[in-house]
């Protein structure tokens, strides 16, 4: 049962606005979510942000609609554009949903999903299709999936463009990367745009089966062209996933690319570094700027210790970056210094996994704990780390809305959290089983959008 409707102080709403106002460049790259109702790719902006500015308040003591069951599991965000919720399943269809009643506006099944008894490995059944948050361009009118599907009896990468009003195909172009095994790959993350091109990226299935190399995938909107960052790039190496625990790539104000990479197959310092267990910034053009990985990279790649959160930037020019490990980094963005030139690091920031796409407001980061939804406050001078609250609550990748972090538990409950205190302002459970570990809510169009197994639970946000 929920408890009811809560507004936003106006002291909350002063502190996110002067955040925004005040936010970095590197998240000067158009607030979508929060410049409209709209909400057109993972976590609302460009930089990941999760915070939306459009809503004071959420009714959660009932559910405003519930859509149709649909034809397949949710991995993905719930996107808002133009009066629509668009989400995607593991069938391989796009839906379009009214944002006034929930009901389908239209449906594109793309094709035949990859059965997961054809893959090596993996935790995603009975089917892979689209797993990934798609993202929306709005001059374009346009809706971009990555679909896992059976050509010719094998499974392939599908790059798909879809009309948004109507759900007409636009562009597809396969976007396997040369040489790759498609039944290895697993497309993971969320897609963004950067500058007329869709950028995301490619890991394994569960289990790190077979042979992979992590990839980070740029195409062009109109399919034309891609190009491709691979970690564990060497002849014999493999692995380096970029998964992210869902999350969308990062572009910052100059449109390069940050992303996470995980373990990767080098277990040795003696041996050349790989690229993983690392954050990295990658040119538009998908070339290697910069990068950071602790010291403790050849063991972590041993004992399966992803970095498994985007990178977070933060309007210090700082960067935050957590994992496996459960070791929070605090890093120089102007200079990430390769191998251990962290600025500080936090120790046991959560009791499991963290995984999956955080929320900021100014320095203060929210991170994506499976135990529960953990807050740490950030300094610039001296640099420093510090753990407001831990949560056992929730979990999942959080996001802000009307004064409070809203994030989704595997137990199947929306929780709306008090930011300075973690304590419970508001619960709505949306159904059980929770299939995976990274579900996340979304804001537009006066709602805010929870995914369940297979449909999508929508309250009124004001």
């Amino acid at each position: 049962m929920a408890t009811g409707r809560v507004a936003v102080t106006w002291a909350a709403l002063v502190l996110i606005v002067t955040s925004v106002v005040c936010g970095p460049s590197a998240r000067a790259n158009s607030l979508a979510g929060d410049a409209s109702s709209d909400w057109t790719v993972y976590h609302g902006d460009p930089a990941g942000s999760g915070l939306s500015l459009s809503v004071k308040s959420v009714d959660t003591a009932h559910a405003t609609w519930k859509s149709p069951t649909l034809d397949g599991l949710l991995y993905g965000e719930p996107l808002v554009f133009s009066h629509n919720v668009y989400v995607a399943t593991e069938d391989d269809t796009v839906y379009a949903l009214s944002s006034t009643s929930g009901r389908v506006v239209w449906a594109r099944h793309l094709a035949r999903p990859v059965p997961s008894s054809l893959l090596p490995c993996g935790n995603i059944s009975p089917s892979v299709g689209i797993t990934g948050t798609p993202v929306i361009d709005p001059t374009r009118n346009e809706i971009f999936v990555v679909a896992d599907e059976l050509r010719n009896a094998r499974p392939a990468h599908v790059l798909v463009g879809l009309n948004a009003t109507s759900g007409a195909l636009e562009m597809q172009r396969v976007v396997d990367p040369p040489g790759a095994q498609p039944a290895a790959l697993l497309q993971r993350t969320g897609l963004t745009l950067d500058n007329g091109r869709v950028v995301f990226g490619m890991g394994g299935n569960d289990g790190d089966c077979s042979t992979y190399r992590g990839r980070v995938v740029s195409v062009s909107e109109n399919g034309a062209n891609r190009e491709y960052f691979t970690v564990d790039s060497a002849p014999g190496e493999r692995q380096g996933a970029i998964w992210m625990g869902g999350a969308a790539p990062v572009v910052n104000a100059r449109g390069d690319v940050w992303v996470s990479a995980g373990n990767g197959s080098v277990y040795s310092s003696s041996r050349p570094y790989d690229d993983s267990d690392s954050v990295l910034e990658l040119s538009p053009s998908m070339h290697l700027l910069q990068h950071f990985a602790p010291t403790t990279w050849p063991s972590n790649n041993a004992q399966d210790l992803d970095m498994s959160t985007a990178p977070i930037l933060l309007a210090s020019g700082q960067v935050v970056l957590t994992g496996k490990s459960r070791i929070v980094y605090l890093l120089d963005g102007a200079h990430l210094g390769g191998i251990g030139h962290q600025e500080t690091s936090l120790g046991d920031a959560c009791a499991r996994d963290i995984d999956g796409g955080s929320a900021v407001v100014g320095m203060t980061v929210y991170l994506p704990c499976l135990s529960g939804t953990v807050a740490l406050r950030v300094t610039r001078s001296p640099p420093s780390l510090h753990i407001l609250w831990s949560s056992s609550s929730g979990g999942g990748p959080p996001i802000v809305a009307a004064g409070l972090v809203w994030t989704i538990g595997q137990d199947g409950v929306l929780y709306g959290l008090e930011p300075a205190t973690g304590a419970i302002r508001q619960h709505a459970t949306i159904g059980l089983p929770v299939l995976n570990h990274f579900p996340t809510p979304s804001v537009g169009d006066s709602l805010l959008l929870a995914p369940s197994s297979n449909r999508v639970i929508a309250f009124r946000a004001g």
